[in-house]
């Protein structure tokens, strides 16, 4: 499809498409942030155990993390803004199942769901942006973008926290569906369609069935190790198998969604083994964190999510210098010293206890740990783009985003095991204190782990490497994508 005339800024059309692409990443963003606050009033709801509150955060993160690369390939052959679309609807009509769920099962099933959808509309926000801006007016639409995705973030837990309290949690989810009934009649009058006419074989459907059924059976055996049964051992055995296949199905695919030939750059391989480390201690203390705060401090779910707003903030106002900084002095020291910070602000979680002051307690933790995310989160993103070719840009970023859901997914899965939990402990605030002081040392030498490998390993990229149009980060838990970069003196389709 020939690509559409450039749309600027300020035009009618801009806004049109700026707020189609922002309400549509807001729903999948806002249920990425708001779901781990209302986490104890749906197990006491539901009557759920600690497994299905694991999965009503997993579940989403699975589908996510094993489908997000080939959404973003779906986009480019069938249209951008009909995949888009397509997202959107499927993640209101999950939203809407969720929010009806009568048992835990149920929820889980929708949040799988949910995730399908998330997979679909999450790299379309951004590829719509790309394809019908002006090159002139790009990188300011996708600042906007991103701020408005930022202020979402710093909303979510405080709506969050209030939607619980008020309305019920049932909302978290239903608050999708008027979002979805203004996005989708947007994008389909104003949005433009868009392809990429250089996309042709076939889809890696082989590649992505086996990546999810890897993570599905690793987190499931993680999930239910407790029972320390024979189906459990052989279930973790078959996701190591299936592991083992998609790398293999990889490495003789025609077009595989993850070549492995992207992973000769050192660079690339070694800063996603960062990424590996840093999302999985950052799954692991927003997972308990906000359970911490409400079953052994005490605190409203409001209280909780506005508790963690400090992050947030620190991210919004500080993240673009951060990579300003990253990109003058090189990646090595803020790679190194951003996972250190964030180890120290676990540690000062052991403070965290029963009838914390958040002035003493609480607060000082969480500037800690924004203090860590703003030296660590944009010069990551930079530095996985600046690891490959620009024409791989695209693709770098979103292994690099499947990776660290994916390693937020096995952090959910393994740290109630790890830290002895059972499916009761969130009813009790002394269970639950005593697994999460062992929980946040565990968070903390999986980040010293991730610093030590950045500073042996990180080094200043190469003189026009491809950087990021993403400079504001807001929410850690979704590093931004970066659609394919099409070759100098072709337009974006």
């Amino acid at each position: 499809m020939a690509a559409p005339p450039g749309t600027h800024l300020p035009t009618a059309t801009a806004r049109w498409i700026l707020l189609t692409t922002v309400l549509g990443s807001s729903m999948a963003l806002l249920d990425s942030t708001v779901v781990n606050v209302a986490l104890p009033r749906i197990g006491r709801d539901l009557d759920a155990p600690l497994t299905a509150l694991q999965w009503t955060v997993n579940a989403y993160l699975l589908t996510l993390a094993a489908l997000i690369l080939l959404g973003g390939s779906l986009g480019d052959r069938y249209g951008r803004r009909r995949v888009f679309v397509l997202g959107v609807t499927w993640f209101a009509v999950a939203s809407l199942a969720c929010g009806l769920a009568p048992t835990p099962g149920v929820l889980v099933a929708a949040r799988a769901l949910q995730g399908i959808g998330g997979a679909l509309l999450t790299p379309g926000s951004l590829a719509l942006i790309q394809a019908s801006f002006h090159p002139d007016d790009r990188a300011r639409a996708v600042g906007i973008w991103s701020g408005f995705g930022g202020i979402g973030a710093a909303v979510g837990p405080f709506l969050g926290g209030w939607l619980v309290e008020g309305p019920g949690w049932r909302w978290v989810f239903l608050l999708n569906i008027p979002l979805a009934l203004i996005c989708v009649p947007v994008a389909l009058r104003h949005v433009p369609e868009s392809s990429d006419e250089r996309v042709h074989g076939r889809f890696d459907l082989t590649g992505a069935a086996l990546g999810a059924l890897s993570l599905a059976l690793v987190t499931y055996a993680l999930v239910e190790a407790r029972q320390g049964s024979l189906a459990v051992a052989l279930t973790a055995l078959a996701g190591m198998a299936a592991g083992i296949a998609f790398v293999y199905v990889e490495r003789r695919a025609a077009d595989p969604m993850m070549p492995p030939s992207i992973f000769a750059s050192r660079q690339f391989t070694a800063v996603n083994l960062v990424t590996l480390c840093v999302y999985a201690a950052f799954g692991g203390f927003f997972f308990l964190t906000a359970l911490q705060l409400q079953v052994v401090s005490g605190y409203s779910p409001l209280e909780a999510g506005t508790a963690m707003l400090p992050t947030t903030a620190l991210m919004l106002l500080f993240s673009a210098r951060s990579g300003a900084l990253a990109e003058r002095i090189g990646p090595r020291l803020p790679l190194t010293v951003g996972p250190l910070l964030c180890a120290a602000a676990m540690l000062l979680m052991l403070r965290v206890g029963e009838d914390a002051g958040y002035l003493t307690d609480v607060l000082p933790a969480l500037l800690v740990m924004g203090a860590g995310m703003v030296t660590l989160v944009a010069p990551l993103t930079a530095t996985v783009l600046a690891s490959v070719d620009s024409g791989r840009a695209g693709l770098a970023s979103g292994i690099n985003n499947a990776a660290a859901r994916a390693a937020g997914l096995v952090a959910v899965a393994a740290l109630p095991l790890l830290t002895g939990m059972d499916d009761e402990a969130y009813r009790s605030a002394g269970a639950f204190d005593a697994a999460f002081r062992r929980a946040m040392p565990i968070c903390a030498a999986v980040l010293l782990a991730g610093a030590l490998l950045a500073w042996a390993t990180v080094r200043r990229p190469a003189p026009g490497c491809a950087h990021p149009e993403c400079h504001r980060h807001g929410n850690v838990t979704t590093p931004p994508l970066e659609p394919p970069v099409p070759p100098a003196g072709r337009g974006t389709a």
